[in-house]
């Protein structure tokens, strides 16, 4: 994975753009990933760690509505999380995560359930994806796979948008 982190860093400081992640069920994983590549203090803006629903509305601008309706494990929440992220930390692109890690099911959603999203520039009105996963293992298992997804998703949505401009 530390080869995609650095080609993630490398795309953002080509266009000079930054990220930013709001993540529920990794607990600061994608952050302290994207930390850990040298020289990522000039494209990553930092992060949220909104464990606690509450703090997904508080601090991330996830509407309360959509999390009493839908609960936090929701593919509409992720999207909220990487809009809300993006604009309140004034970034480029926006991460969002959430999902069920386990040991049992939350919302009506079961072990491995997790929902990403990125948000960022691009052609016209910008790019805004959601991706659905759903992944088997433990705990720990689950957490570092939900990473590596993460910085897939955003690798592939930052490299399309530096091909189309």
């Amino acid at each position: 994975m530390a080869g995609r982190l650095e080609q993630v860093h490398r795309m953002l400081a080509a266009q000079e753009q930054t990220v930013a992640v709001a993540e529920s069920v990794t607990g600061g994983l994608l952050a302290a990933a994207l930390t850990s590549t040298a020289g990522a203090s000039a494209t990553f803006r930092g992060g949220l760690v909104v464990y606690a629903t509450d703090l997904k509305a508080r601090l991330a601008g996830v509407s309360e509505s959509l999390l009493a309706e839908q609960g936090a494990v929701a593919p509409q929440v992720a999207l909220e999380l990487a809009r809300g992220v993006r604009e309140r930390l004034s970034a480029s692109w926006g991460v969002g995560v959430t999902g069920v890690a386990g040991p049992e099911p939350q919302d009506g959603k079961p072990v491995g359930t997790v929902f990403l999203s990125v948000v960022g520039p691009g052609p016209d009105a910008g790019i805004e994806s959601v991706s659905e996963l759903n992944l088997h293992g433990d705990r720990n298992m689950i957490r570092v796979q939900i990473v590596e997804q993460a910085v897939a998703l955003l690798a592939g949505a930052v490299s399309h948008v530096n091909r189309a401009l």
